[in-house]
């Protein structure tokens, strides 16, 4: 009503997250709601590839422009962590949520990414689930290149699960890398021979992942 400029008897398509795509007709307008009219499915709900963002935030539009990046390249969930040398100090999770979800509908997605409030890196990796994998982006030069370390995992991609660890802009301390090596399911990636800002290696890295693992690439199996 107010952005679009629709009125009573506009065609709209609408999606919950569970029950595919739908379409129907708007039905009437009350100061602060619409009541829309089903018609019918037009899609079947369909699965996202198991993919996890864990990032420390960046400065308002960079993390704005992850947050709707990520969700268009099929990101399951966005994780802001606060690291050692994190240096913004506060993340608005509702404009991270609102980005996710104008993604959504820009790129027919029939699904948003769950987007966690913030949380220290330590405590998010004190409660980590052994069965997932982590890959988390080096720095210093000790990580496997990305697309070797992709081409060697077979597990059909209905069944892989990720989660990718992109830090800030000064990278992880000493005492982060420790912890992080020590952890028999992550692992360090390199994502080339070029000094990535976060927001670039946040994107390139998942679109390695669903190049060759995941939606991209078609039915492993």
């Amino acid at each position: 009503m107010n952005v679009l400029r629709m009125d009573v008897g506009a065609t709209v398509h609408l999606f919950n997250g569970n029950d595919g795509e739908w379409q129907g007709k708007i039905d009437a307008f009350t100061r602060r709601r619409c009541s829309v009219l089903l018609e019918k499915k037009v899609r079947e709900q369909t699965e996202d590839s198991d993919v996890w963002l864990i990032f420390a935030p960046i400065k308002r539009a960079r993390i704005d422009f992850v947050a709707a990046k990520a969700t268009e390249l099929g990101a399951s969930a966005l994780l802001p962590v606060f690291t050692e040398f994190t240096d913004v100090t506060r993340v608005n999770t509702q404009r991270l949520k609102a980005n996710a979800i104008e993604a959504s509908e820009q790129c027919g997605r029939l699904t948003v990414p769950n987007v966690s409030e913030p949380q220290k890196l330590m405590s998010l990796l004190a409660d980590w689930p052994d069965s997932r994998p982590l890959f988390y982006c080096d720095e210093t030069g000790h990580g496997v290149a990305i697309n070797e370390l992709l081409s060697e995992l077979k597990v059909p991609r209905q069944d892989q699960s990720a989660s990718f660890l992109i830090g800030p802009e000064g990278g992880f301390s000493r005492s982060e890398l420790d912890l992080l090596s020590e952890k028999t399911n992550f692992t360090a990636i390199d994502l080339g021979p070029r000094i990535l800002r976060a927001d670039t290696a946040a994107i390139a890295a998942l679109s390695c992942w669903q190049s060759v693992l995941g939606d991209w690439a078609g039915d492993k199996t």
